[in-house]
């Protein structure tokens, strides 16, 4: 029978077994975080429209078809955040965080919000993982925060990683290249799609992420910003290759890369899984150096990465183990009460301890230690006394109940 009441379109639940899962995602991400340096923000769900609409960029897809914006009740444009880093930077403003010693490095995790088409990879509420290094115009942030991002994929143990590399200049120069790009754009007009023609003068980059075959074909021919790198930019680049070869970390040049937001500046990057099929980003970024300025506070070179949990998850492609107990106490009629005191005594000497909630027979306690995976059981009987069962051997013997945890610890170990 279907149930009446389903998810709403493009959400989940998420469940025990993958969120086992998760908690390792956001686990293994602290603990890396945490060795380099890193201090974790939050920002609110939501934020004012018109952060986005500045940050982002007016003529990106978030900002014109994705955002789930609306009126608050006192007439106010709020939007659900589509992604993290206007926000960590509204925030570093709000706060004076420039007065830091910088640079100021931070991460985040949470839910992110786009109104899309949902499939394999993609939903309306997402969860991602941000690195962000706001403060310094280093290469050295760069190759940091590309050789984080493939340390956590590679710590996860996620398979068929490839990591696209480019850059799209300062943004003086990507001013002269831009009009290099609309001039070649309109001499192909009839060939490309109405969205492209129609962001020719106010966004023409996005023309190279165009799922159209006739703007694909004609994007085949068109010039590259990473051909036009000069001066700075250049020898800026030529650096974090340097840096991320050193290191170790493959690589691929690819000048087709722009990123889907407007904010970006010099490098870019891209992880890509060969597990996730059309949706193979897996993680991503690269240097914003004007937006903290755009948003009100002083100049500041910045940098910084998303990666997303729910492609992670399907990208390893596998179920967390059921999380077992340590000890699961069985008791006869009467001797309720004592194994609820034993079970939370357990506890909190730091072990995974259950109980039977369900009134069953002492034979039907076991079979349930059994399946949940318990190692050890303590059986109290009518008398009070008990005794301790290994539960892969069998073996039993009577036991004091106040050395149970004791006991437990010695077996393990």
């Amino acid at each position: 029978m279907s149930p009446k009441y389903q998810a709403p379109r493009g959400t989940f639940d998420i469940l025990p077994g993958e969120e086992r899962v998760r908690a390792r995602i956001e686990r293994t991400a602290r603990d890396l975080f945490g060795r380099a340096g890193y201090g974790r923000i939050e920002t609110p769900a939501f934020e004012d429209t018109e952060l986005f609409v500045r940050g982002v960029g007016e003529a990106t897809d978030i900002v014109r078809k994705e955002m789930f914006t609306f009126e608050d009740q006192g007439g106010r444009s709020v939007t659900l955040r589509p992604e993290a880093t206007a926000p960590i930077c509204r925030a570093y403003v709000e706060h004076g965080m420039h007065k830091l010693p910088q640079p100021v490095k931070l991460w985040a995790a949470g839910p992110f919000f786009r109104y899309e088409a949902p499939q394999a990879g993609r939903f309306r509420q997402f969860n991602q993982i941000d690195a962000e290094v706001i403060g310094s115009d280093s290469p050295l942030v760069d190759a940091e925060l590309i050789m984080l991002l493939d340390e956590l994929l590679s710590e996860l143990g996620v398979p068929g990683v490839h990591l696209r590399l480019s850059s799209l200049g300062s943004s003086d120069a990507r001013s002269a290249y831009r009009e290099e790009l609309r001039s070649y754009l309109r001499s192909h007009e009839s060939e490309v799609s109405r969205d492209v023609r129609e962001r020719i003068d106010a966004n023409p980059l996005r023309a190279f992420d165009s799922d159209d075959q006739g703007t694909r074909a004609v994007m085949t021919g068109a010039p590259k910003m990473l051909d036009r790198l000069e001066g700075e930019d250049a020898e800026h680049f030529a650096e974090v290759r340097r840096l991320i070869e050193r290191a170790g970390v493959e690589y691929t040049l690819d000048g087709t890369l722009v990123r889907g937001l407007d904010y970006y500046t010099r490098t870019v990057f891209e992880f890509t899984c060969d597990r996730l099929g059309a949706q193979s980003g897996i993680g991503g970024g690269g240097r914003y150096d004007g937006l903290v300025e755009q948003l009100g506070g002083p100049p500041t070179p910045a940098n910084g990465w998303a990666a997303g949990v729910e492609r992670i998850v399907l990208a390893l492609a596998e179920g967390e183990p059921a999380a077992q107990s340590d000890v699961f106490v069985a008791a006869a009629d009467g001797q309720r009460d004592q194994a609820l005191a034993l079970v939370t005594e357990l506890r909190r000497a730091g072990l995974r301890a259950e109980l039977d909630f369900a009134g069953r027979g002492m034979k039907g306690q076991m079979r349930q230690a059994d399946r949940l995976g318990a190692s050890h059981a303590v059986i109290l009987d009518e008398n009070g006394t008990a005794a301790l069962r290994d539960m892969a051997s069998g073996e039993q013997r009577a036991i004091d109940p106040g050395r149970v945890a004791e006991e437990i610890a010695a077996a393990r170990g």
